[in-house]
């Protein structure tokens, strides 16, 4: 395995009822997790998907499981076959099964199975405004995001999107679970800065899974 580089930062933060960081929980299957990144993204590229209102997403995206999540002039939805490729999204691994399932449970959630994995891919210049996971429809199943690569800068809300977040700084291996009374704050992820992680180089990966059926 690869040293990690920001092996001090590790640490376990409450954000809330229901949440929070999981520091280093990860890092174990770190460079296996990046390895089924590369792989998947050659059967499903990675895109700067389009918004509602023709704007595009400063992250690139792909999607794993049997639904993906997509965006585009029409709005905002899970769609089981990758509207760029025809085709169905590629299966989520078991491994990825295996983390956000024990992930989940760490915090109390028991029994979570995602049906959806978001791959995001950040570079220095990238960024994810402060929004809500609205279009799942099981609320009662909590998000799990695992932070791979680069360190960033997670933002933590409130219930409305003008609530002032805090900011926690998120890096390689650390896992990010919230669900319960906290599974609707708003969060978002601030500008990423420029550095070279010896696991992906000039980028940070985040695999954000959910419970979309």
């Amino acid at each position: 395995m690869l040293p990690d580089l920001f092996a001090d930062d590790h640490r376990d933060v409450q954000l809330g009822p229901g949440a929070a960081i999981l520091g280093g929980f990860a890092l174990d299957v770190a460079d296996a997790l990046i390895a089924h990144v590369r792989h998947m993204s050659a059967l499903a590229p990675f895109r700067h998907m389009e918004t509602r209102s023709g704007k595009h997403l400063s992250v690139a995206m792909f999607n794993c499981g049997s639904l993906g999540w997509v965006s585009d002039r029409s709005g905002y939805r899970y769609d089981a076959i990758d509207p760029e490729t025809n085709r169905p999204w590629p299966a989520l691994p078991p491994l990825f099964l295996d983390l956000a399932g024990r992930a989940a449970e760490a915090l109390g959630f028991n029994g979570f199975v995602p049906d959806a994995c978001l791959v995001n891919r950040y570079v220095p210049g990238s960024k994810l405004s402060l929004h809500q996971d609205m279009d799942e429809r099981d609320h009662s199943a909590p998000i799990v995001s695992v932070s791979l690569g680069l360190p960033a800068t997670f933002l933590w809300g409130g219930r409305q999107r003008s609530d002032r977040p805090a900011r926690h700084r998120v890096v390689h291996g650390d896992v990010v679970v919230w669900g319960g009374p906290s599974r609707m704050t708003f969060h978002g992820v601030g500008e990423l800065k420029a550095g070279d992680h010896p696991a992906t180089g000039e980028a940070r990966y985040n695999l954000t899974f959910r419970k979309a059926r």
